[in-house]
């Protein structure tokens, strides 16, 4: 596995001048050709695939875009190209960026919010030429910053220059959100389908409640691309909608004349019935016991 710790190595790596220390826009065109292999970056790192969609397979996924794909990265995090052994010449665009660029910044406060960062890679940002040229636009931008003397404008331009880019794509993930709205809104069924299911089961009792974690990877989605999809979709939360899944079955298996609440909130996944009355209160407006004596 090859290691980048720093943006002058990736520069390096990629026969990049290193105009900063602390960021970089890269041309990966002027790279030397490779062979494919498994790389990790100590910086945030976002990578413009100038491929045909079709040729770049992630797993058994491939994109369905021609004008580009953005992928996203967070320190940390592991990448790799699977060449089969042969040397491939890389094309397109590299952002990277290390966390001491925007410590302090509001760039920094709100970093976590950029989700697509902890996305996967089947998972990623399909442009429109509209798009890639914006996109293309703002990396001119950053790396005309970078072309200038570093003085005490230098950081504020820069780091503004990135929180528009991700901004924007920001934008461009809603859009997709409603283009693919075919592609999504089956996931939203298998959503409802897992939740029947699990409930339908002994999960509860063995497991517990499902976590948003778990119906994500019995999708095979990231947490937060799920999270982000459901809440386009449904105007909730993942948790939400699980709380409110789980209320409505509790409506309907409070009224067994066999159970009582307790033996309910259990089956539900519930160590501690006070919970599961509580829970049901917030959301019914009644306590377990007056919803059924009332209905």
């Amino acid at each position: 596995m090859k290691r980048f710790d720093t943006i002058s190595q990736y520069n390096a790596f990629n026969n990049n001048e290193t105009k900063h220390p602390l960021v970089t826009v890269i041309d990966l065109s002027k790279a030397d050709p490779r062979q494919g292999s498994q790389m990790y970056f100590g910086f945030y790192i976002v990578f413009l695939k100038d491929v045909v969609c079709g040729d770049l397979v992630y797993g058994r996924n491939t994109y369905d875009y021609q004008e580009g794909t953005l992928v996203f990265m967070a320190p940390g995090q592991v990448a790799g190209v699977n060449s089969s052994g042969d040397f491939y010449q890389p094309k397109g665009y590299a952002l990277a960026f290390h966390p001491d660029l925007i410590h302090g910044t509001s760039l920094g406060k709100q970093i976590r919010e950029y989700n697509f960062f902890s996305y996967q890679s089947n998972e990623a940002l399909h442009l429109s030429e509209k798009e890639k040229a914006i996109v293309l636009d703002c990396l001119t931008k950053i790396d005309y910053e970078l072309e200038q003397s570093i003085d005490k404008h230098s950081k504020r331009l820069i780091v503004s220059n990135i929180t528009l880019f991700l901004d924007y794509c920001i934008r461009f993930y809603d859009r997709q959100f409603i283009t693919r709205n075919h592609v999504y809104q089956g996931v939203i069924e298998r959503f409802e389908q897992l939740l029947d299911d699990y409930f339908a089961s002994d999960k509860p009792q063995n497991i517990g409640l499902p976590s948003v974690a778990y119906c994500a990877g019995e999708l095979n989605l990231s947490p937060n691309y799920f999270g982000d999809l459901v809440k386009k979709e449904t105007g909730k939360t993942p948790s939400e909608y699980i709380q409110f899944k789980l209320i409505n079955i509790a409506k309907e298996r409070i009224f067994d004349p066999q159970k009582n609440v307790s033996q309910v909130a259990y089956e539900l996944g519930f160590k501690y019935p006070q919970h599961f009355a509580r829970l049901f209160k917030k959301q019914v407006g009644q306590s377990p016991l007056e919803y059924r004596s009332m209905n």
